[in-house]
């Protein structure tokens, strides 16, 4: 079973985010979970003291969560896509993120959440959880 440093916390309802997610599970230590899953709730709920709708890459090993735009960057830097690749990824997130909303029928925005946040304490007890629900998502 793989250990995840990271977990992608993503829209699993969404197919064109569900392909990405499964492309990202490529990188070395990072898992991908549906935002939809228990563990997430549980987790996002540790961490934001509730469970907003958003893209995030809980990054365990340096304690932070990356949430929307923030996460869409970290995401293509360790992609290993150049520079301005994940500048206008960063800068376009919400067109983006609007335009798979669209054409997938989702009928919600995502929530304004686009910073880099310190992992609390009780969101990082909850992270091994994660990484193991995580690992069931990649081989489910």
């Amino acid at each position: 079973m793989p250990e995840y440093d990271s977990v992608l916390i993503y829209d699993g309802e969404c197919p064109y985010c569900s392909i990405a997610a499964r492309a990202l599970e490529r990188l070395d230590a990072v898992g991908a979970i549906s935002w939809y899953d228990e563990t997430a709730q549980q987790f996002l709920e540790a961490q934001f003291d509730e469970t907003p709708f958003a893209m995030f890459l809980v990054d365990n090993r340096r304690d932070q969560v990356y949430a929307g735009r923030a996460a869409a960057e970290e995401l293509a830097q360790r992609s290993s896509m150049p520079d301005i690749v994940s500048q206008l990824v960063r800068k376009n997130y919400d067109q983006i993120a609007s335009l798979v909303g669209t054409a997938t029928g989702r009928g919600r925005d995502p929530d304004d959440y686009h910073e880099i946040y310190p992992l609390k304490k009780t969101a990082a007890s909850v992270f091994s959880s994660l990484a193991a629900s995580s690992t069931t998502q990649a081989s489910a």
